[in-house]
């Protein structure tokens, strides 16, 4: 058995045409910055998802280039040529209820963050940029991912939540490559940090039992050399690794309490 925690991350259905599943790097090395062994999923069957638990000790949600579909919260698409992934939608919004019963560890992040608030019961802004006074949280396209993934505004952090424990900055940069936000948020949430604007950009979970976090801004770029995403990044490791112990040793108790035959 591995001594590190293992971390489950969904893959995205590739929109390429063929049938892919896919992952951005920048990802599986954020997780093993957290000193978690990643654990790739590709699309899973609901009868999957508990046998999939129960390899795990933490889940981290990616973002992704696709949006979540509006129908998880009563509305159409405003957009059809934005991506979506269906397929991703319908197991990951079912597999966020069952990781936060078992209080394990959540990673959300950018399209994750959304996938938080809307399997929880919130809904999302289908283009932030068309919404009154707030900004564009897009990234240019047409620019280098070094500059796309460049500080593009700072946040806000709420005193008192996880967020403020974990950093302890009043504020600080983050890059910004959004085009939907959350518009209502879950009642199970709290925000735990704004952009200038407005725009939630953190996310805990109020009766959290363990460590939940979704962040709208992406930590996992070159994480190594940032350290806001570092401290969240071995916050997440280490609740991970709690976890897991926790496990072992009540599953250890329970074979001792085994009647001898």
């Amino acid at each position: 058995m591995t001594a590190r925690p293992v971390v489950l991350m969904p893959a995205c259905q590739s929109a390429s045409g063929q049938q892919l599943h896919v992952i951005g790097q920048k990802y599986v090395d954020a997780v093993r910055l957290a000193g978690g062994l990643p654990l790739v999923v590709p699309s899973v069957q609901l009868h999957e998802l508990d046998e999939l638990l129960a390899l795990a000790d933490g889940v981290c949600l990616t973002g992704s280039p696709s949006n979540v579909h509006p129908r998880h919260f009563d509305e159409v698409v405003h957009d059809t040529a934005l991506p979506l992934d269906t397929r991703r939608d319908d197991w990951t919004l079912p597999l966020i209820p069952r990781v936060l019963a078992l209080g394990m560890p959540l990673f959300a992040i950018c399209r994750g963050c959304q996938e938080l608030n809307v399997a929880l019961g919130g809904s999302l802004h289908q283009a932030v940029q068309d919404q009154p006074g707030f900004q564009d949280h897009r990234a240019r396209e047409d620019q280098p991912a070094e500059v796309q993934y460049g500080p593009s505004h700072p946040v806000q952090v709420v005193p008192g939540g996880l967020l403020d424990t974990l950093i302890g900055n009043a504020s600080f940069q983050v890059n910004s490559l959004h085009g939907q936000g959350i518009k209502r948020l879950a009642d199970r949430l709290r925000v735990e940090a704004r952009a200038p604007d407005g725009v939630i950009e953190a996310v805990s979970l109020a009766d959290a039992s363990g460590f939940t976090l979704g962040v709208q801004w992406h930590p996992e770029w070159q994480a190594r050399d940032n350290p806001v995403s570092m401290k969240l990044l071995r916050a997440f490791g280490d609740a991970c690794q709690s976890f897991r112990e926790r496990r072992q040793k009540t599953a250890h108790e329970a074979v001792v309490r085994l009647p001898v035959p």
